[in-house]
């Protein structure tokens, strides 16, 4: 009988303290977000998050159909999350939601029917979408933290904006924004979700095991993360408004000089 050595043999994680990709534990990748890149859209934003790039689009209030749906007493959210065919390595070419998506789907939508105010918009419809054009990891949690931006520009009113990032245990480390590499081979994937004005968490989902003083060192450094995190949604979300006023400063000068002259 002939036996084949095993390709999944797992790998070091962490060598002399750092992380394959030179981070330390509590460290997280780099993070940048754009909105209003999507034109159609009443809300969209753009993260990339290491080698994650992830759309987000947000569409209503608007008539909820199929009919049948429809509550009288509040909105109701519908979240369609996709991973493209060419996102990474993996094959998501098949037609139709798989039940990956169908699941983090189902999270995300619960993660907004507690922040939207959803009784403002009784009988009607919104629509969340979370498009990955790249994954390396995580895309749950940069999929919940884009979306949120996206619904701050749409205008619907929610109680806070919420955010994700993905804890994880590699040996007796605990560590900080898994990436895909540390998402196949790590002890435990802990994607989260916080509401951080409330301090609440929204989601909170876990691959492989836990101590309990692991959980709670995990929920702590996922706040502090978040303190990061929620920086680059507020930021990205003023950027709008500060180009408009730096337009408006430069076209204000200009025509103070003519006037002068």
């Amino acid at each position: 009988m002939i036996t084949m050595a095993s390709s999944q043999e797992k790998p070091q994680l962490i060598v002399d303290g750092k992380r394959l990709d030179g981070r330390d534990a509590g460290d997280l990748r780099p993070i940048s977000i754009q909105t209003n890149v999507v034109k159609n859209a009443v809300g969209s934003a753009y993260i990339e998050w290491g080698n994650n790039k992830i759309i987000a689009a947000v569409y209503g209030p608007k008539e909820a159909l199929p009919k049948h749906t429809a509550n009288p007493e509040r909105a109701v959210i519908k979240c369609r999350y996709a991973m493209s065919p060419f996102s990474s390595l993996e094959d998501h070419g098949r037609t139709g939601p798989n039940r990956r998506a169908t699941e983090i789907s189902k999270v995300t939508r619960e993660v907004f029917e507690n922040v939207v105010m959803l009784e403002k918009f009784p009988g009607s419809e919104i629509d969340i979408y979370v498009e990955v054009l790249q994954a390396d990891g995580g895309t749950r949690a940069a999929g919940v933290t884009a979306a949120a931006v996206a619904m701050a520009t749409s205008g619907i009113p929610m109680t806070d904006l919420p955010f994700g990032v993905s804890i994880g245990k590699i040996g007796e480390t605990i560590v900080v924004d898994l990436n895909k590499i540390e998402d196949n081979y790590s002890d435990a994937d802990v994607p989260m979700v916080i509401s951080p004005r409330q301090d609440k968490i929204l989601l909170l989902q876990m691959d492989g095991n836990m101590t309990k003083d692991n959980i709670k060192e995990a929920i702590d450094l996922a706040k502090k993360a978040g303190e990061t995190i929620s920086k680059l949604q507020s930021d990205a979300l003023r950027a709008p408004y500060l180009e408009v006023m730096e337009k408006y400063k430069g076209e204000k000068s200009s025509y103070d000089e003519k006037q002068a002259d």
